[in-house]
């Protein structure tokens, strides 16, 4: 049958191919077409928010669901649809990923009102959950065991490229065409993106693959993940000892328990425990999560620091940050390469110990650090986490069987999704403290006029973000002493985030230390028969 193999046992020679169907590099190529449209999609659509609220008239809730019913929906699905990916082929699901991401796309910018919006947004946050497991699962079934680091590496390369792509791309669309634009986008990529995987993809699938779902599995993992993502968006708005929070925290705790108590009474479980039998793969797991805490926790203020503090643009913000983008870039397949050579560990503590630096150095920041300090820490941080990206994504898939490819690529993913809104959350908690304790006692000792509980309030809230909350029509010397407080208190909220964030990296690079080559790795390409 046209586009379609099976996989024979590990111990299986390599395959001999002919034609371009299944070839790894083109496969690479097609599958990082895809990757590329929902990375951009995560840090383009940011960019745009502001004017969908002007245009459609929505409100400041209504805005925010158009990203959180996005990452909800990515962060809940992702190891189901890897589920998805290793019982029906990943090809079929990453195709099916890519058109349904790019017609969601198309529907979103056809839109004229909010909830078209938010719900075409969601559908794009699960299919985008089918496509980038796929991926994996295709690259790992693809590629042999000498060269998949490699290709692993230029995947996180095209990560780091999309992403810093998304805020420069989006600015300049935004401001010169339209926001609807910013979706349109996804539509021409998605049409070659399509066409190249039809052509070049080939289904694998394992001769153990699974044969049935673990519905109660999928219920009971989607209601915890749900349940902690959201407690995790909330908590800023609701506080983390209110009953709410509390209650969607205390629900997911019990539903990952129900879960994993379920997954053994079941015969094809949606997750074998027995999967974290290896310390690799459950080091590899634990590391991604604590990666993206540290990465993204600390980068969600590094753009308020640079727009409202330092008075950039979104577009500048953007090309200030290349120096992190650009290290990950040039580092990846690098760090790829060394991985190959030397395997993951000595790699994957390096580069945690140089995020660890970074952090701590960047907690170090001021109102008027300059450019080239900042690009400094900005390279270091990416060049630390370049290795981190590709070495943890290896052990956790290649560490996994060849039958559950795609659920490994679902856990990965969901790991950075959860490391990365605990970070926020978490981070952005230490930052309300560290305002809440400095801000008003740095207003008095200005001697600034006193504000009263409400106004200190809601002036707390803007300096967490980093906005001077200037009156209109104050003197330009009381306006300069506000702003001078404001950006001192925030960036000094900022320094306590990411040493918190640095003290993370570091018991990364610990847990680093338990991660080793894939145990499966050989049971990749060379495991394929046509």
């Amino acid at each position: 049958m046209t586009g379609q193999i099976t996989l024979a046992k590990e111990t299986s020679p390599p395959p001999v191919r002919s034609g371009l169907r299944g070839h790894p590099w083109l496969t690479l190529f097609a599958v990082a077409i895809g990757v590329m449209m929902v990375t951009l999609d995560g840090t383009i659509v940011a960019v745009a928010n502001p004017a969908i609220q002007k245009d459609l008239g929505a409100s400041l809730a209504e805005v925010q669901w158009i990203t959180n019913g996005y990452l909800l929906a990515l962060a809940v699905s992702l190891i189901t649809a890897g589920k998805l990916g290793d019982r029906f082929g990943h090809r079929q699901t990453f195709l099916i990923g890519i058109a349904g991401f790019g017609l969601s796309s198309a529907v979103i910018g056809l839109s004229t009102g909010v909830g078209l919006v938010i719900g075409f947004r969601v559908a794009q946050g699960l299919f985008g959950a089918l496509l980038m497991p796929a991926a994996l699962g295709l690259l790992r079934a693809t590629f042999p065991a000498e060269k998949l680091n490699m290709a692993i590496g230029i995947w996180g390369m095209v990560i780091g490229a999309s992403t810093a792509a998304g805020p420069i791309v989006g600015g300049l669309l935004v401001e010169h065409v339209s926001w609807q634009s910013v979706f349109f986008i996804n539509v021409p990529v998605g049409i070659v993106a399509l066409a190249f995987g039809l052509f070049i993809l080939l289904d694998h699938r394992a001769e153990n693959a699974p044969r049935s779902f673990d519905l109660p599995g999928i219920v009971l993992l989607s209601a915890a993940m749900f349940s902690l993502i959201w407690a995790l968006i909330k908590a800023a708005e609701w506080g983390w000892g209110d009953v709410k929070t509390l209650l969607f925290l205390l629900g997911s705790l019990v539903c990952f328990a129900l879960f994993a108590f379920w997954e053994t009474r079941v015969s094809e479980p949606l997750i074998p425990l027995g999967m974290f039998r290896s310390l690799a793969l459950s080091a590899g797991t634990v590391l991604m999560v604590l990666m993206a805490f540290a990465f993204m926790g600390g980068l969600f203020f590094v753009t308020f620091y640079l727009q409202n503090v330092h008075g950039m643009s979104p577009v500048d913000s953007g090309l200030r940050l290349l120096p992190l983008t650009g290290m990950m870039i040039i580092g990846s397949p690098l760090a790829g390469a060394a991985i190959t050579k030397v395997g993951p560990r000595i790699p994957l503590v390096a580069g945690m110990v140089a995020t660890a630096v970074a952090c701590f150095g960047m907690s170090r920041l001021t109102p008027d650090t300059g450019s080239l300090t900042m690009s400094l820490w900005f390279a270091l941080l990416g060049l630390g986490l370049a290795p981190v990206m590709v070495g943890a994504t290896e052990v956790i898939v290649g560490n996994a069987p060849l039958e559950l490819s795609g659920v490994a690529g679902g856990l990965q993913q969901a790991a950075m999704q959860v490391g990365g809104s605990l970070g926020t959350a978490v981070l952005g908690a230490v930052m309300a403290a560290e305002v809440s304790d400095t801000f008003g006692d740095n207003w008095q000792r200005a001697a600034l006029p006193p504000l009263t509980p409400e106004q200190l309030e809601l002036a707390e809230k803007g300096v967490q973000v980093g906005i001077a909350p200037v009156p209109p029509g104050v003197p330009e010397p009381v306006a300069q002493t506000i702003s001078t407080v404001a950006h001192e208190t925030f960036v000094s909220g900022m320094s306590t985030a990411f040493t918190c964030a640095g003290v993370v990296a570091v018991l990364a690079a610990v847990v680093a230390c338990f991660t080793k080559r894939g145990e499966h790795a050989e049971a990749g390409a060379g495991a394929a028969h046509i």
